[in-house]
């Protein structure tokens, strides 16, 4: 396995082989990050020296708000910049970035120094009911245990639009839900902030490349619409 020249725990989530993508916040501009070990890696000026060259990318693509454009590239450009990445901090490198301190100390920023923002402008959210054993704990609470799961649900991919709005970074402080609640049987609901909250843990996927509509995106070429992964925490 290859290893970088930049000291990566054998605990961590970031070794040279991740190569994540994500937007970073200084003051008030923003700037395109990856992350190896404890350093975040500012993409921005790493085009700016010159260590990205030849990979088709716009001046300044990485200095916008959103990683919105760069994703817009298509995973052929964007897999070559993760590529490039990884041979830059490959530990037997000859860029020349290892030796140079000023690039050195301008691209690579400690991660307890930065402020990472919303990596993408969200258009849309679709959110899948996917997981068996949650449909089914649903579904014994409206029905019961024998017909907890309808009856094409094994079939075809359960999926309900999100309120895209309301997606926020982690750390984010956020209100509670508010609906109609009954507290007594013989009075009318009440409309007030939930007294219950849920969390459930989930894997969101960002898609970058479009379609035209009534196009549809098959499990085979799935992985070239599909952009990346992330953790997400659906509240409810």
């Amino acid at each position: 396995m290859n290893k970088s020249w930049i000291a990566v725990s054998s605990e961590s989530d970031f070794p040279i082989q991740n190569i994540p993508f994500g937007m970073v916040k200084n003051g008030n501009s923003w700037f395109a990050a990856s992350r190896i070990g404890d350093y975040a890696i500012n993409l921005a000026v790493l085009q700016e020296k010159g260590y990205l060259k030849g990979l088709s990318l716009p001046d300044g693509v990485f200095e916008k708000q959103y990683l919105n454009d760069f994703i817009a590239l298509g995973k052929p450009v964007t897999n070559k910049v993760r590529e490039r990445i990884q041979s830059i901090f490959e530990e037997n490198s000859k860029n020349g970035l290892r030796e140079n301190t000023v690039h050195r100390n301008k691209i690579m920023k400690d991660v307890k120094a930065i402020e990472m923002s919303l990596p993408v402008q969200i258009g849309d959210y679709t959110d899948f009911y996917s997981s068996e054993q949650h449909a089914f704990n649903v579904g014994c609470m409206f029905r019961d245990p024998d017909n907890a799961l309808m009856p094409n649900w094994k079939h075809l991919p359960v999926g309900y639009h999100g309120r895209s709005s309301s997606i926020v970074i982690s750390g984010t402080d956020f209100h509670r839900p508010k609906g109609q609640q009954k507290p007594s049987p013989n009075d009318p609901p009440v409309f007030g902030p939930c007294k219950l909250l849920d969390f459930e843990l989930e894997m969101g996927f960002i898609v970058g490349k479009g379609t035209e509509l009534g196009e549809s995106i098959s499990t085979a070429n799935a992985s070239d619409h599909i952009f990346g992964l992330c953790v997400f925490n659906d509240w409810s």
